[in-house]
């Protein structure tokens, strides 16, 4: 029984990264949660009290895999440059991903104070693997840095998710550039 409801939960989950990553926020509703699972309404409240709920576990469950991935691109790169092309490259790369589609459509505004806190600290994880990387480049302030860093990856994330007229190589060879070597190219 316990592996059916682990089995019921893990479909809620992909149907919700669907949900969201097709029609952001919006769409992700519990009819359209019964609807793409084949289960009762009735049976979704029993795995999730809130939409707020479902949008908490995709994070808690997709946000560390995509992490890992980021961080096992990083290990394989020799120098701190390296490093740094990497954790931008990844995540640039991952946007595709619907578990990335996902967690990125969730607005903070779905989630309580609780659940955004989470996600922040998720968030400073990632931006943690790089401070490193940018302390050994010589930064003084390196967390100041990934922080901006970061800031230049999410634009990238932003424009390959509307669809820019550039094409997500494009804007990943730009964001790496910009990474590296700032504005002068």
């Amino acid at each position: 029984m316990a592996e059916h409801r682990t089995m019921q939960r893990a479909a809620l989950l992909d149907a919700a990264r669907s949900l969201l990553s097709e029609g952001g926020t919006e769409a992700l509703t519990f009819p359209a949660l019964a609807q793409h699972t084949g289960l009762a309404r009735s049976s979704v409240y029993e795995y999730f009290r809130s939409r707020a709920a479902v949008v908490e576990e995709l994070c808690a469950v997709d946000f560390p895999v995509w992490a890992a991935e980021v961080e096992s691109a990083m290990a394989q790169a020799g120098s701190p440059a390296g490093k740094i092309e990497a954790y931008v490259r990844q995540q640039l790369t991952l946007v595709g991903d619907r578990r990335h589609r996902a967690v990125v459509a969730i607005s903070a505004g779905e989630l309580d104070a609780g659940a955004r806190e989470r996600i922040r600290a998720a968030h400073g994880g990632l931006i943690s693997m790089v401070v490193e990387a940018l302390g050994d480049l010589g930064h003084e302030q390196p967390r100041l840095v990934a922080m901006l860093l970061q800031g230049v990856v999410d634009a990238g994330v932003r424009r390959i998710e509307l669809g820019a007229a550039e094409d997500p190589q494009q804007i990943a060879e730009a964001a790496v550039s910009m990474a590296l070597n700032g504005v002068r190219g």
